[in-house]
């Protein structure tokens, strides 16, 4: 800053604080503080503040903070998103229960519901497994953008 720069009311009320700052740490004393913060208050230009605070140490710099991660884009990996109705936990419960509870009468019937039961079970489980690994393959292949190059 130029020196001839006239002042404004902040730039006293900065150097009255720091005067303030030091006088609380035990650099001036109260007549000194006095003396200089009256001159502080009367200062026309940058000339007549520099000298008031020239024997005194500088403001100790905040140690800068550290940057934040990077957020991820979209959704986290371990959301997982339905569509359409809640049908198949409801129908693996009928299921499981159906087999876990043994019914009066008709053990052959119900011996064969149980194995149809368990078939049923075990391909949905399958199912569900290959169409999610094809789920994550069709997203990853449109993420790359292979599918904007044309053909190979």
């Amino acid at each position: 800053m130029d020196d001839h720069i006239r002042v404004s009311d902040a730039d006293r009320e900065r150097v009255t604080a720091r005067l303030r700052e030091n006088f609380a740490e035990g650099r001036l004393d109260q007549d000194e503080l006095d003396e200089r913060i009256s001159a502080a208050l009367n200062a026309k230009t940058f000339a007549d503040l520099r000298p008031l605070t020239a024997d005194l140490p500088g403001p100790v710099p905040a140690p800068p903070r550290p940057a934040p991660p990077p957020r991820p884009v979209g959704p986290p990996p371990w959301v997982a998103y339905r569509r359409g109705p809640r049908l198949m936990p409801l129908l693996m419960l009928v299921a499981l229960a159906a087999l876990l509870v043994p019914a009066g009468g008709g053990w052959l019937v119900l011996g064969l519901f149980k194995v149809v039961l368990v078939v049923w079970v075990v391909s949905c489980l399958v199912g569900a497994f290959a169409l999610a690994g094809y789920r994550r393959r069709m997203r990853r292949y449109w993420r790359s953008g292979d599918h904007q190059h044309g053909p190979r």
